[in-house]
């Protein structure tokens, strides 16, 4: 499983890396260290902690609604396929967004729970990119 650095996790929950290390400090995001000791966030950690914060944020009456570009990078937190179909979730700081793809797109991007992705919005269609 992919873990992700407290900086790498900032720069996909929207925040800067003292804010991160902040949410890590008091047990917010369960972190790990690997071999050279540097402080990591499993993926699937992460994936439930950005559900969350979008959660949150989208409860809050004075966060901003706005256009990212039509590119919104952020973490995958649900894969549901289907025999031919499948869908994707991605969170991208305070935004959700949903792909319906082939269930062979998903399985070629080796899209699941916890991975970086970029999803781009074109239109009502939404891709779906990995690093």
């Amino acid at each position: 499983m992919q873990s992700y650095t407290i900086g790498q996790a900032a720069r996909l929950l929207g925040v800067s890396p003292d804010t991160a290390r902040r949410w890590a400090d008091a047990g917010r995001v369960t972190t790990h260290r690997d071999e050279s000791g540097r402080r990591l966030i499993g993926g699937r950690d992460l994936a439930a902690f950005s559900v969350e914060l979008g959660r949150h944020a989208a409860e809050e009456d004075d966060v901003p609604y706005t256009s990212a570009r039509n590119a919104f990078a952020g973490i995958v937190t649900a894969v549901k396929l289907g025999d031919v179909a499948a869908q994707v979730e991605i969170q991208a700081g305070p935004h959700r967004l949903v792909s319906l793809l082939t269930r062979e797109a998903v399985e070629e991007l080796g899209l699941e729970v916890g991975m970086q992705a970029t999803a781009r919005v074109k239109s009502t269609s939404v891709h779906i990119d990995t690093p």
